[in-house]
């Protein structure tokens, strides 16, 4: 399911006056200890606007920590998370959703009895505030119902799921609940995803159609994406930068090409024979 709460502050101003070019989100020296246990060392991740950002690394590296704290799930012991410009290291998760952050997660999280279209219009209100959830509560009609059915059917376009909008999610295969998930986390129209390993379980060619929806949601939807896969192919087909957690340390951040090359990374996680 993706971050974000139906209810709670309005939107609060996390642009800060930054220029266009200001990251969408960013971690500054972040560090994590959990007791005597470092599960993050001194790290930095960038987030430019509109990009898709991999983020690898071996099982226990450190990213699902990572993630935690970039969406406000867990607090840094030391360091900084900045949303568009703005500090929001004491930001709650709902601050940093309705901020422009959202976030979807390794296990599949639908409504069995919503259907494609539900989800989304789920986050679209989640996201453009609690006057309409109440109204929805007390049966009131509230908001512009025409300009919703406008913003979820371009959405159901760019997923590809026109034609499924009205089918229940306890019908759909696996590869299309995750786009479900997708479209969902993209309706609070976010600035940033965060996608926690959206290929799992996922076939061939699911993976393929959705390496190719979330490029759309890029082009089409000004989103930048952080990307947390097992599959390498796949962020290194996609990604415009790629960051390798291994320990809990940074060790390595580049482009594909620099990933694959990078002796760091080969002895950590990909392995001689696998780099091409």
């Amino acid at each position: 399911m993706s971050v974000g709460g139906p209810l709670g502050d309005p939107d609060p101003d996390t642009s800060g006056g930054a220029p266009d070019d200001t990251p969408v989100v960013e971690a500054r020296h972040v560090t994590v200890r959990f007791g005597g246990v470092v599960a993050l060392s001194d790290v930095s991740l960038v987030v430019p606007p509109r990009a898709i950002v991999g983020l690898v690394g071996p099982n226990g590296a450190g990213k699902t920590t990572l993630f935690g704290v970039l969406s406000g799930i867990l607090t840094p012991t030391a360091g900084t998370v900045h949303l568009r410009g703005r500090d929001v290291s004491n930001q709650s998760t709902l601050t940093r959703a309705r901020g422009g952050l959202a976030r979807t997660f390794q296990r599949t999280e639908l409504f069995a009895d919503l259907t494609v279209r539900e989800h989304l219009v789920l986050g679209h209100r989640a996201r453009h505030g609690r006057p309409r959830l109440i109204a929805d509560l007390l049966g009131r009609p509230s908001g512009d119902p025409h300009k919703e059915r406008e913003r979820v059917g371009e959405l159901l376009e760019v997923l590809g799921l026109t034609a499924l909008a009205d089918r229940p999610a306890r019908s759909l295969p696996l590869g299309t609940g995750r786009l479900v998930e997708v479209g969902r986390a993209l309706a609070t129209d976010p600035s940033v995803i965060l996608l926690d390993e959206p290929s799992s379980g996922l076939d061939v060619h699911e993976t393929d159609q959705l390496a190719d929806t979330l490029r759309r949601a890029r082009d089409e939807r000004n989103v930048a994406l952080v990307l947390v896969e097992h599959d390498l192919d796949l962020v290194l087909g996609m990604s415009d930068t790629v960051s390798v957690l291994d320990f809990g340390i940074m060790i390595a951040s580049g482009t594909p090409a620099a990933i694959r090359a990078d002796e760091r990374v080969r002895a950590a996680y990909i392995g001689d024979e696998a780099v091409v």
